[in-house]
């Protein structure tokens, strides 16, 4: 686990006053200051529009769906593979030039991917459209990581002095809910806007809201509770050599895995995710149009995002790895009902009842992850997290799509009760490492 970040040059604060109401959720505000949940909320959105807005943007000036389709995959391959590196950059120079430099350089990705989108001819075949499809890459990868590193700050400032033993779980549950709510509001402004206004406008307001609202949370007090990871050098970096050199194959195995198991896990939470929503279009075409998909998976996001908020309430003796285990239970088994529904009220209630083990899932591998991250990458771990949602949303919704065309949407929804599953299986073997694994406690 992890070392206290009272480590760092800013001193502990003294213990938040105790709440006169509001309960456990009413303690946030007290441990990171009231302006720093409404600037973490709304300055992940642009992330949210990112995807869909590149799809909408792209598909509406070339008349392409291919080109549309091949812009929004480049933006979430980009921030697949530039989620990580910004998050090892935040584990070493910090979190606030980071955030700084990314809101800049993001702004200025989406701008020319606007452009590029208007401007380059031909572009509605993908042999012409490569500036739009780099300029969608590089969008991606260039996105400020908001929620990641917004997580590493929690987990900072509830492992400090003024902290409680269930701060961090009522965090981690805000986080969840507030990743869901985002990522149902973000790709209906898309829509919105663009039908009602013109397609640019979505990407214009989310580099507008990068470049304002991610700079002021890169600047917020909090920053300074997260412990910057100097570059080893000398001495320092010859005793990690040798610390390294005195683990047992079996300790840096378990350690590996001790990592590699969350991510695992996101990117099948990813491949779940994205193939219900592909699976949901090809199901909602047969009676309306596919578009209600989105209406659809917004009923699942919401029950997600509230049973999310309820973990700040479960019994701390309901340990980590069981936590795990039993939503991905029911996970998997509510997940089979996806395939009975043939209209769409008896399928708005299976997505209403299958959101209510996500959300406390998503909050149980994340902290997990917080857990297991080797000392000085958190940032790197937590980044890591999203990025394979981010590529697991990607897989889902390519396997599903490619059964729904082929076979049917019955066929496809058989993917996300494939990944809800795996996502049981990998509870358990984690349950196993984390039991193995010295100095990780799995109860709290």
């Amino acid at each position: 686990m992890n070392p206290s970040p009272s480590s760092t040059t800013s001193p502990s604060p003294a213990a938040p006053a105790e709440p006169r109401g509001g309960g456990r959720f009413a303690r946030l505000p007290l441990l990171a200051g009231r302006s720093f949940i409404p600037l973490g909320l709304f300055a992940r959105l642009p992330l949210a529009m990112l995807t869909v807005g590149a799809l909408t943007l792209v598909t509406g000036v070339t008349g392409s769906y291919a080109v549309g389709g091949a812009a929004a995959g480049a933006v979430g391959i980009g921030s697949a593979l530039g989620a990580p590196v910004l998050g090892a950059l935040a584990d070493r120079l910090g979190q606030r030039p980071v955030l700084l430099v990314a809101a800049v350089f993001n702004t200025a990705a989406v701008t020319a991917l606007i452009l590029a989108a208007y401007l380059v001819p031909g572009a509605q075949e993908l042999s012409a459209a490569v500036p739009v499809l780099a300029a969608a890459f590089v969008a991606g990868a260039s996105c400020p990581q908001v929620g990641p590193l917004a997580r590493v700050r929690w987990m900072a400032l509830s492992s400090r002095g003024g902290g409680r033993p269930g701060d961090l779980d009522t965090a981690l549950s805000y986080e969840s809910t507030a990743d869901e709510l985002t990522f149902v509001l973000g790709p209906a402004l898309v829509g919105i806007l663009a039908s009602l206004v013109t397609p640019w406008l979505p990407l214009a307001l989310a580099a507008a809201l990068t470049l304002t609202l991610v700079p002021a949370f890169a600047v917020h007090p909090t920053h300074r509770a997260v412990p910057r990871t100097p570059a080893r050098s000398g001495p320092a970096a010859a005793a990690a050599r040798q610390r390294r050199k005195s683990l047992t194959a079996s300790q840096r195995a378990a350690g590996i895995a001790a990592v590699g198991l969350p991510v695992l896990a996101m990117v099948c939470m990813g491949t779940f995710f994205g193939s219900t929503q592909t699976s949901l279009s090809s199901f909602s075409a047969g009676f309306a149009s596919s578009e209600v998909a989105g209406l659809l998976y917004a009923v699942m996001g919401l029950s997600s995002a509230a049973a999310a908020l309820s973990v700040a309430y479960w019994p701390r003796r309901f340990g980590i790895p069981a936590r795990w285990l039993a939503c991905a239970a029911l996970m998997a088994g509510l997940a089979a009902l996806l395939l009975l529904p043939s209209t769409a009220l008896p399928m708005i209630l299976v997505l209403l009842v299958l959101g209510l083990p996500v959300g406390p899932l998503m909050v149980t591998v994340f902290a997990i992850g917080g857990l297991v991250a080797p000392d000085g990458k958190l940032g790197t771990v937590m980044t890591a997290l999203a990025s394979g949602l981010v590529a697991g949303t990607a897989v889902g919704s390519s396997i599903a799509g490619q059964l729904a065309q082929t076979v049917g949407y019955s066929a496809a929804f058989v993917v996300p009760v494939c990944a809800a599953s795996a996502l049981f299986l990998l509870g358990a073997a984690a349950a196993v490492v984390l039991r193995r694994r010295p100095g990780t406690a799995v109860s709290a």
